[in-house]
């Protein structure tokens, strides 16, 4: 998982539980449980990730399954390669491509980059070494980005005669601001993870091989919390995106309607008041 050896050791601390298994969707992804996190791992060690077809299928596949779990509270996205996250499209796959066949695998595509950024659940990517491309929109469409020190990211479509094409002209922009992602875009110039620190791409960097341990510790704590409130809080936060104030804070409220009559609502006041741990229904 591109982790020293202790990382299993500090994910269970961190986690509480050990793995519980794992559930293959196709050749090339793989979902690994933790308690109430889910590890949906890149497993395209020989390409670096590069999503083909194939692979965009499975990560649909994995995102539409997670969806619809409803014991699963956080999902960390990660990668299996020692030196990459993932390097985006698998361009000797697109090199063979006629037009038709382009087109044709263009929803297919699309669909692996809207799985991910539509996980009603939070969602962190735990990145290291290149995350190029689609592998960059792949951690985009995350709502947070643990890297470690060896990450490289960037967008370099247009060098090869694209654009980003999996969220990238609008979720860059979204964390480093217009002119920013422009200057990024455009020029097809690749960040080291200090940059991106900087620049806000990533939210939390970490020493080198620590991402995947620190990413699901991060998940673990966020995992502790309500699921249903989890849930509302990410849907306000993204529904309100790009809204004036006004319609913002209407997003806002409605989310805390969806929740303020619910099991959980119920459940962490009574656990406040009680002293306790909460015990959390999920409705």
């Amino acid at each position: 998982m591109g982790d020293g050896d202790g990382d299993g050791a500090a994910v269970e601390r961190a986690v509480g539980v050990e793995e519980e298994g794992e559930r293959r969707f196709g050749e090339f992804v793989a979902v690994r449980r933790h308690g109430y996190v889910a590890e949906l791992a890149l497993d395209r060690p020989k390409a670096m990730n590069a999503v083909s077809t194939d692979m965009a299928r499975s990560v649909a596949a994995a995102c539409a399954a997670l969806a619809a779990d409803r014991d699963v509270r956080v999902v960390v996205v990660t990668s299996t390669h020692e030196r990459a996250f993932c390097v985006g499209a698998d361009l000797k796959e697109r090199n063979s491509f006629s037009d038709a066949d382009l087109v044709r695998q263009r929803p297919v595509a699309r669909a692996a980059y809207t799985g991910v950024l539509e996980l009603p659940m939070p969602t962190v990517a735990a990145v290291h070494g290149f995350a190029l491309g689609g592998g960059c929109e792949l951690a985009l469409a995350c709502d947070l980005i643990v890297a470690d020190r060896t990450a490289v990211m960037g967008l370099p479509e247009v060098s090869v005669g694209v654009i980003p094409g999996g969220g990238g002209t609008q979720l860059l922009p979204r964390r480093v601001g217009a002119a920013r992602a422009a200057e990024l875009i455009f020029t097809a110039r690749r960040l080291e993870a200090e940059e991106a620190r900087e620049l806000g791409l990533v939210d939390q960097l970490v020493e080198e091989g620590r991402d995947r341990g620190e990413a699901l510790a991060l998940a673990a704590r966020i995992a502790e919390n309500s699921p249903v409130g989890l849930r509302a809080a990410k849907r306000a936060l993204r529904l309100g995106q790009g809204l004036d104030l006004r319609a913002g804070l209407e997003v806002e409220d409605a989310a805390w309607r969806s929740v303020a009559f619910s099991g959980d609502r119920a459940e962490g006041v009574a656990a406040f008041n009680e002293k306790r741990k909460p015990d959390w229904p999920g409705e």
